[in-house]
């Protein structure tokens, strides 16, 4: 009715999305392994600091080496709690 068209990537092709193959491989390098989770409390805690570092700390270079939330910000478009 709207007009959605859906599309998914096909399986063993990972150039088809690279940015989320790339923020996978970060995610899965820099938390999931170098983490032992010892309850599923305390993987959302120490998922949830590594987001928040990820996206309100580190500088990335493909926005011009700032973290996503200052590039948010100045373009007004920030939802921050």
């Amino acid at each position: 009715m709207n007009g959605v068209i859906l599309d998914f990537s096909r399986p063993g092709k990972p150039t088809d999305n690279a940015f989320v193959e790339s923020f996978d491989r970060k995610f899965r390098a820099e938390c999931l392994d170098a983490s032992w989770f010892l309850s599923l409390e305390d993987a959302r805690s120490k998922c949830e600091a590594w987001r928040r570092d990820y996206n309100e700390v580190r500088p990335h270079s493909s926005i011009g080496h700032k973290a996503p939330v200052e590039l948010a910000l100045a373009s007004g478009q920030a939802c921050l709690p």
